[in-house]
């Protein structure tokens, strides 16, 4: 028996004592995103639903409610212990989804309460698994980071995987508004496997030059991680680097909204290939997490995990300019979305752990919310404005393939400082 975890700990490159770490890990994201992954192939219907003209107003809508959500935020990390940060938010946003069960049970087809909730999970979706994000970066080193995220992050692909799955089969007996009950649970146990994580890592510190005490309030304005961004040439440098991953994600999904409405005219039919599409996705994300990405890291540096999937990209973009068919774009989508849960996740998430606790919190939050939702709503005004002009699809998908390039070149220069600020010296 202990031949054989010898053996899996040396093939999933975990070192002696981390084990419970990683199972908390691959927990606290398994549950944190299968409830959300119920919830998501409902939202996309809702969206095409109410036009795909108007998916501006909504992407919009999420901006500014998100806006709305940074200083709330900030407030509560300089006032709670960085420890306690996680489990309010997540206490937060699973009374949220008991209201939105209460509203849906008494006013089921309300078009305002199937926007506002379109809006509220997309917020919800950033700002949930940033923190998530926030408590690993503040609790692993570096070099365990290079190892073990990508592992973790095989956690939400496997939930990914699940919560379609889970979605479709629950969502007769159910409704919609016991789906949401039952995410809110997927949410409080995602909440115990974070106070495991920092308990783990209390009867395991840290060697002394990395410590870092959790015991404190982060201290500061709310406003201070949109300052801290400002200050930073490397931080302004992840910031333009989401921003370009959200052009191209806005991008593709915009196109993935014209092709899949104009091939599927059935809302059910629709809703089944979103929800296939997130299947297909979250096995290929899997195993190039277990197997590939830390390997990839811990040999050739994060630069290679934010440089892969913009530069396939470009060429994704390029093909789909030629050729806009259904079966190019789910070709591309796919990549696109795999390889960021897979390489380019894991990678950005390992740019924080050279940062202060304050910018792995305040900082991160900012760019990880309203830099990315601020990339989603103008790239959406701007895909939309293309249509309006040209209605050529083509020339959208030229422009994403040169955001795509400039995606890549920032995510080299990223991978690039990391190295340098790397307090461990870790290659």
């Amino acid at each position: 028996m202990q031949g054989w975890r010898r053996r899996l700990d040396q093939g999933l490159n975990i070192q002696p004592g981390e084990g419970p770490a990683v199972v908390a890990g691959l927990l606290l994201f398994y549950l944190l995103f299968t409830g959300y992954f119920m919830l998501r192939p409902v939202r996309e219907t809702m969206g095409v639903a109410g036009g795909v003209d108007n998916l501006q107003w909504l992407f919009t809508g999420t901006f500014v409610a998100t806006l709305a959500c940074l200083p709330l935020f900030g407030w509560l990390a300089s006032k709670v212990r960085r420890r306690q940060i996680l489990p309010w938010t997540y206490g937060f946003f699973t009374s949220n989804l008991l209201l939105f069960a209460v509203l849906f049970a008494q006013a089921p087809d309300d078009v305002w309460t199937a926007r506002a909730f379109y809006i509220w999970l997309s917020v919800f979706n950033l700002l949930t698994i940033s923190l998530a994000w926030s408590v690993l970066a503040d609790l692993f080193a570096t070099e365990q980071g290079k190892r073990l995220f990508g592992l973790l992050a095989a956690g939400a692909s496997l939930g990914g995987l699940c919560g379609p799955i889970l979605g479709t089969l629950l969502v007769g007996p159910l409704g919609h508004e016991g789906l949401l009950v039952l995410a809110g649970l997927f949410l409080l146990g995602s909440t115990g496997a974070a106070l495991f994580l920092q308990r783990w890592r209390d009867r395991h510190p840290l060697p002394a030059h990395l410590q870092r005490s959790t015991s404190k309030p982060l201290g500061g304005n709310p406003f201070a991680g949109a300052t801290a961004v400002l200050r930073s040439p490397y931080l302004l440098g992840i910031a333009l680097f989401v921003v370009l991953l959200a052009s191209v994600s806005t991008f593709l999904y915009f196109e993935q909204a014209r092709i899949v409405s104009e091939t599927f005219t059935d809302r059910t039919r629709q809703t089944q290939v979103f929800g296939l599409i997130d299947t297909v996705v979250q096995a290929l994300a899997i195993l190039t997490q277990v197997f590939l990405t830390g390997r990839l890291a811990k040999r050739m540096g994060v630069g290679v995990l934010l440089v892969a999937v913009p530069l396939m990209m470009a060429a994704g973009f390029v093909w789909l300019a030629v050729a806009p068919v259904f079966a190019a774009f789910v070709v591309v989508m796919v990549v696109r979305r795999a390889g960021e849960y897979a390489l380019v996740r894991p990678g950005r998430e390992m740019l924080f752990t050279v940062l202060s606790a304050e910018d792995k919190y305040k900082a991160k939050n900012f760019i990880d919310t309203v830099v990315y939702r601020g990339g989603d709503a103008l790239s959406g005004w701007l895909k939309r404005a293309l249509d309006v002009l040209g209605e050529h699809p083509q020339l959208a998908m030229l422009i994403g393939a040169a955001i795509a390039l400039g995606w890549a070149a920032t995510g080299g220069w990223l991978g690039r400082c990391q190295v340098k600020l790397d307090p461990s010296g870790a290659e």
